[in-house]
């Protein structure tokens, strides 16, 4: 998925591969992504979920970037 970068330091950037591994997550990025959807839905709510489980599971692969 292309789009905007964040800049890490170095020290930081060690970490967060370090969690993502064990964690078990595909890749630091996908590791962050989540991180960062959890904690917006933290301080903003949760979002409507559709009626639709179809949808709903097309929404959470999107979030996480499997799909656009």
């Amino acid at each position: 998925m292309l789009g905007h970068r964040i800049k890490l330091d170095d020290e930081l950037m060690d970490k967060v591969k370090q969690c993502a591994s064990k964690a078990g997550y595909a890749s630091p990025e996908e590791f962050v992504r989540h991180v960062v959807e959890r904690e917006i839905a933290r301080l903003l709510g949760p979002r409507e979920t559709p009626d639709d489980p179809e949808e709903e599971v097309k929404q959470r692969l999107q979030g996480l970037g499997y799909i656009e």
